[in-house]
């Protein structure tokens, strides 16, 4: 299990960007918390390596038809045992 603090930035808000984001995390079971902190979209995401791959990849070339990422920051992070789905917040 690895988890993932993920800092989207670009077009991302105001576009779908974090409904789409719940989509692809369902899609790939991954759990964790998405929302929009200023400018850009911030991104917690757990899943097993593979998954989360998967999931990162889908994020970085555009969740929602109407993004556009222009850059992204990625660090790992400590699991968290209390996710048991993906939210909006």
């Amino acid at each position: 299990m690895q988890c993932k603090h993920i800092k989207v930035f670009g077009i991302v808000q105001g576009v779908g960007f974090r409904y789409y984001t719940e989509k692809i995390a369902r899609k790939y079971n991954v759990v964790g918390t998405v929302q929009n902190i200023s400018d850009y979209v911030e991104i917690y995401a757990q899943s097993d390596e593979a998954s989360l791959t998967s999931f990162i990849n889908a994020i970085i070339e555009g969740a929602s038809p109407a993004s556009q990422v222009e850059d992204y920051e990625i660090e790992e992070i400590e699991t968290n045992p209390s996710w048991k789905k993906f939210s909006t917040l």
